[in-house]
Order: structure tokens, then C-alpha cells, then sequence
């Protein structure tokens, strides 16, 4: 809660007028606890699990050949009871685990300096903070996520996550409930070492949701804005995580590719990806050789 009883008292304490984001702001957030604007993301991450999968998953359901080219797996097509029971799964991790995880740990968010008064931070600002929480949880992530491919780690929580071989952006969240507890630590490390404003955890606990959503779509769309970010994985990079499930000790970055360079587990997907070029290559030569002799390539087939 701001402790400013007007717009003026605020504007007298920063020693300007407010910016228009500021004083929206301070209409929205005067009056209301702290604890209250923090368990905004209760709302948030409902939102973002319940929206953010949908346009996806309603073009693989409703119109399967238009978006057949990009799909990952191909051949692995769920039904609408599947997606449907995928969506209900995660509701139930959100509503006993999640939700109540949200509500107990304000005091933790409060005492690691995550501030919602004024002024409101900068793009800049927000900017390094987001890079610093995607970097820290990243690395972090990396190691919880190598460790969970363990056999006991697997057996007993992971293995859950990995019930879809095909991954789908509904299936992001979908995990054991001590999964989801674990990797709520890379999570909040970040904002705990770099504090800043509440709008800027707000949008971190969304993009990195949103992240994870787009790396489990099972597809790889060309015009994706992601492909351009350096060093990302991508839908492409994690589904192969999930197509070599159990066995794969290769890709487990969550968001960069870096770690899996550093410590060599991105060789198995290296591997992968240069037997596909050989073949793609092959299957070209092929092809041509087929026209040359006035064949069409099906006929090869």
C-alpha cells in the first residue's frame, strides 16, 4: 500500500509529476496491501496456463493439416479428452499446490526487499533485472532438472512430467507436486538477489511461464520472434528432451543453450540434428536424381 493519501502527497515526496505509468499506478495500487498485489499472480498464472495454450492447441485439434508441417512429432496426435484431462491436471497442482505456495510466501518477498511503491523502475532497469532472473533460474534450473534424470530422482517425480513424449503447451506445469515446489527455487532466486519492483516480478513470473508454454507447444513455427533471441532454446531443442524421454541426458536448459554446451549434454541432440541433415540431404539427391530420370520422388517410395 502507498503512503500517499493523494496524487499531490506523492508528487511532493518524488519532487516531480508523476509519468502517466506512475500515476495509473498509484490509482490502482494506493489502496490496496501489499500482500494483496503480490497474490496477483494467483491470477496471473491461471491466466497464462489457461490462455496462453489455447491458440495452439485448438489449430492441432481443429485444424490438424494446416499446421501438420510444423509439428515436431507428427505422428503423436492426443485427442480432445487428453488436451482436456492435461488442462483439468494442472488446475488441480494449481489450486493444492501452486495457489497455497503463492499465498504463504509473501513474507519471503517482503523480507528480500520487492518493493511496490514509487517511483516505478525503468524499461532499462526492468530490463537487467528480467536478464539477471532468466540467467540465474536458468543455471539453476540445469542442474534440478539433470538431477531429477537421475534413476531415483526419475522414479520417483520427473517421470511424471515426462508422460507426455510429445510435449503440449498445456503440459508445461504439468509435473509431480514436489517437482512443481523444487523448481520454484531457481525461480525465486533471481528476484531475491536482484530485488525490484512488483510490477517487474509480475512480468518475470509471466514471460517465464509463457517461455516454458512455447518450449512445450510440440511445435516449431518459423515465424516465431524466439528464434532470434541468442542462444534460446526453443520448442524444437526441448521437445527432443521429451521425444528421447526417460534415457535422455541431453538438452535439460530450461530457457538458453549455454549450460548444455559448457557440460556437453546437448551431443546426444547434436547427433540428432546432423543424422537429420544427412538424410534431408540424402533424400534431396535422391529426389533429384529421380527427376532427372523423370520420375516423381513419391515413386521412390
Amino acid at each position: 500500500m502507498l503512503p500517499y493519501a493523494t496524487a499531490a502527497e506523492a508528487e511532493a515526496a518524488l519532487g516531480r509529476a508523476m509519468t502517466a505509468a506512475e500515476s495509473l499506478w498509484f490509482r490502482y495500487s494506493a489502496g490496496i496491501p501489499d500482500y494483496v498485489l503480490f497474490w496477483h499472480n494467483i491470477l496471473f498464472l491461471f491466466v497464462v496456463f489457461t490462455l496462453a495454450p489455447l491458440p495452439v492447441a485448438l489449430l492441432e485439434l481443429r485444424a490438424p493439416a494446416a499446421v501438420g508441417p510444423f509439428k515436431l512429432q507428427p505422428k503423436v496426435r492426443l485427442s480432445r479428452e487428453e488436451f482436456f484431462r492435461c488442462y483439468r491436471d494442472v488446475m488441480r497442482l494449481f489450486f493444492l499446490v501452486i495457489g497455497p505456495l503463492q499465498l504463504v510466501s509473501y513474507p519471503t518477498v517482503k523480507m528480500v526487499g520487492i518493493h511496490t511503491g514509487l517511483p516505478l523502475p525503468s524499461l532499462g532497469e526492468m530490463a537487467a533485472q528480467l536478464l539477471v532472473y532468466f540467467l540465474v533460474e536458468d543455471y539453476l534450473n540445469y542442474w534440478i532438472h539433470r538431477l531429477l534424470h537421475g534413476e531415483w530422482g526419475y522414479e520417483k517425480i520427473h517421470r511424471v512430467h515426462h508422460e507426455f513424449t510429445a510435449p503440449i503447451g498445456f503440459a508445461a506445469p504439468y509435473a509431480h507436486w514436489a517437482e512443481v515446489l523444487i523448481l520454484g527455487i531457481p525461480s525465486f532466486v533471481g528476484p531475491a538477489l536482484a530485488p525490484g519492483h512488483m510490477i517487474t516480478f509480475w512480468l518475470w513470473i509471466v514471460l517465464r511461464q509463457m517461455e516454458a508454454i512455447e518450449t512445450h507447444s510440440g511445435f516449431d513455427f518459423p515465424f516465431n520472434l524466439t528464434k532470434y533471441i541468442p542462444f534460446y532454446g526453443g520448442a524444437e531443442y526441448h521437445d527432443y528432451h521429451h521425444y528421447v524421454g526417460r534415457q535422455s541426458q541431453s538438452n535439460f536448459a530450461s530457457v538458453f543453450t549455454y549450460c548444455d554446451y559448457l557440460y556437453g549434454t546437448d551431443k546426444g541432440y547434436r547427433y540428432h540434428k546432423a543424422y537429420q541433415a544427412k538424410m534431408k540431404a540424402l533424400g534431396q539427391t535422391e529426389g533429384e536424381k529421380a527427376d532427372s530420370n523423370g520420375l516423381s520422388y513419391e515413386k521412390l517410395d
